[in-house]
């Protein structure tokens, strides 16, 4: 099973720090490459440059929860949320097509992303010794 996972290019897992500016405010946010290039597939589907897609998500973001807790992590499951879209065919393989030509209910309808309900299934319990 492992060597699944470590046979990926080390370059991906390389992280770097990209400074964007959120109107106005130059901030640095580090990701791995991997996500730097998801986030790059993004914003080109919808004509935009990694600091315009940016700047969106975190407006956005602002606007829907009130405040930015963790942007890095955010851009990390949004990267994730993508590709996992993708494979359940919410989101189509042809990059031609605009994210924000689509209707974000049907897109969410398809998700059959694990991990969004992991933390509502119970974690068993520790099995202990009777002494």
């Amino acid at each position: 099973m492992c060597q699944v996972f470590i046979s990926a290019d080390p370059h991906l897992y390389e992280s770097r720090a990209r400074s964007v500016r959120l109107h106005g405010v130059a901030t640095s946010i580090r990701l791995e490459n991997l996500f730097w290039n998801v986030l790059d597939a993004i914003a080109r589907r919808d004509g935009m440059s990694v600091p315009q897609l940016c700047t969106k998500l975190h407006d956005e973001l602002i606007e829907a929860r009130g405040a930015v807790e963790n942007f890095a992590s955010f851009l990390r499951v949004c990267s994730g949320r993508y590709l996992a879209l993708q494979l359940s065919g919410g989101i189509p393989q042809d990059a031609s097509i605009p994210i924000a030509s689509l209707n974000a209910q049907r897109v969410l309808a398809t998700e059959q992303w694990p991990m969004a309900t992991l933390s509502a299934v119970p974690q068993p319990a520790l099995a202990t010794r009777a002494a």
